[in-house]
């Protein structure tokens, strides 16, 4: 079968090749499915290039990936169930997480799988897991996210954003979205209360207060965005870049001794996926409350392609390969 892998670290392009692999069997609780469509996450291009380079301490691998498989995100036909698989059978479409899913085929966990909603396509169904539980656990876990809270969402018309936006109205929040000039009606007709052009102003700026600031970009000052929280309000740092060594961990560090000092609460996160949350968020597609917003597509070989367009930044929603 044919799969992207890497065997080093690098520009997406130069160390993403198409090639032949075995194809893989499941085991004892494994489910092997017939890929459809895997979204591209940032997550893809900081284990493709090894950034920031305090990853490769922690499991990634030192001089070399110990993964060749690239994707994380995907949706597709059950093939064949190992041994003890309860929930699926042959034939059953589904979208969750795996290893490698830039492949034509790849196997799981179980768990890792829920089914997908017949009314969503496998291009939609894979853009969802990584970005849309980031922006689930982030309002509704860190951020503590309740009807009639006002919420300030950085980023807002990315992966995680676009979601974001759409979660924190489905909780009952009046949501003020910041994202640049050509995506202010996207973020609007996904339900944004109020849009902030940021290359026009600093919505750190304005004296308005929020209940929740839930920073994805990475940009307004942690100070600033301290400043706009109300009394006992939560900032939720969900994403971010950074340098090449540590990546985002400075901004973390200062954003946890910022929650030490007053009455207003600062977290930094990493998401888990869990069954549950992928269960909860197919309900929303199922009922169209929830819709992914789809910027790019590219087929397989050119997956390298689609890494290096998410790299290059300013995707307006999630990007898609499709197999």
């Amino acid at each position: 079968m044919k799969a992207i892998i890497h065997r080093e670290y690098g520009p997406p392009l130069d160390v993403l090749r198409y090639e032949d692999v075995d194809e893989p069997h499941p085991g004892d609780g494994q489910v092997a499915v017939r890929v459809r469509a895997a979204g591209v996450n940032a997550l893809d291009w900081h284990l493709v290039t090894g950034e920031p380079r305090v990853m490769r301490l922690v499991g990634m691998g030192l001089r070399r990936p110990k993964r060749t498989g690239v994707g994380r995100d995907v949706a597709g036909v059950v093939e064949a169930v190992g041994p003890r698989v309860t929930r699926f059978q042959p034939g059953d479409e589904v979208f969750g997480w795996c290893t490698g899913a830039f492949a034509e085929l790849v196997v799981t966990g179980e768990d890792s799988l829920v089914t997908k909603p017949p009314n969503v396509s496998f291009e939609q169904a894979a853009a969802v897991p990584v970005a849309a539980i980031t922006a689930l656990q982030g309002l509704r876990d860190e951020g503590e996210v309740s009807e009639g809270d006002r919420v300030l969402i950085t980023g807002a018309s990315g992966g995680v954003g676009t979601f974001a936006v759409q979660l924190a109205k489905h909780l009952g929040a009046e949501v003020t979205a910041v994202c640049s000039t050509r995506n202010l009606e996207l973020v609007r007709s996904i339900g944004a209360d109020h849009v902030v052009d940021y290359t026009r102003e600093d919505v750190t700026a304005s004296g308005e207060r929020y209940d929740v600031v839930l920073d994805i970009a990475g940009r307004p000052s942690l100070l600033g965005c301290r400043r706009s929280l109300q009394p006992g309000g939560r900032l939720v740092l969900a994403g971010g870049e950074g340098g090449r060594w540590v990546g985002p961990l400075p901004r973390m560090a200062r954003a946890l001794l910022l929650g030490l000092v007053g009455d207003r609460t600062v977290r930094a996160f990493e998401a888990k996926e869990t069954r549950e949350d992928t269960l909860a968020l197919a309900e929303l597609l199922a009922v169209g409350h929830l819709t992914p917003i789809i910027d790019r597509t590219y087929d397989l070989p050119a997956a390298p392609e689609a890494v290096r367009y998410l790299e290059v930044g300013h995707t307006r929603g999630k990007v898609v390969v499709t197999v």
